[in-house]
């Protein structure tokens, strides 16, 4: 089977591959990419430790082709900081503990994004809610949940 070329961009990048046609953005992106950051936890969509940002839309990269992701722009988390600069939320994760193991930590971190690129004032209950579809297994989501929200109060200047 002849491979697919693709033009896109990936955290503010242009960027092109070729990909199998069933091949997932996953593994386009760990394989063919070398962007590591993005954990396949379940491959079913169910654990979204494979999050990423497309077109602003927060996608399990593991039920995504390779090949949909021509003309569309992605941020992985590789893409989060600005250079040495971490991201708010990043900041915050360290600085509230919320993570251990940190196999989640990198779609947690998209999903948050995405959450306050949507909303840049969510209630805590959205902020649980939006994030119901990434699982720790390590933390007991608190942390997680007071991270973000001590991100987006950061990040309104509050």
């Amino acid at each position: 089977m002849a491979k697919i070329h693709v033009t896109t961009k990936i955290n503010g990048e242009d960027a092109e591959f070729l990909c199998e046609p069933q091949q997932t953005m996953l593994d386009v992106l760990r394989d063919e990419l070398s962007l590591t950051g993005s954990k396949e936890g379940c491959g079913s969509g169910d654990c979204g430790a494979c999050s990423i940002i497309v077109d602003g839309r927060l996608v399990c990269s593991c039920l995504m082709f390779g090949a949909e992701a021509s003309g569309t722009e992605i941020t992985t988390i590789e893409g989060i900081a600005n250079g040495d600069t971490l991201h708010p939320l990043q900041q915050k994760f360290l600085e509230h503990a919320a993570l251990q193991c940190g196999f989640c930590t990198p779609g947690v971190l998209v999903a948050s994004k995405a959450l306050l690129d949507a909303n840049p004032s969510p209630t805590e209950e959205q902020a649980r809610y939006w994030l119901a579809g990434n699982l720790c297994r390590c933390t007991g989501y608190d942390k997680i949940i007071e991270a973000v929200m001590d991100a987006a109060a950061e990040m309104r200047g509050e």
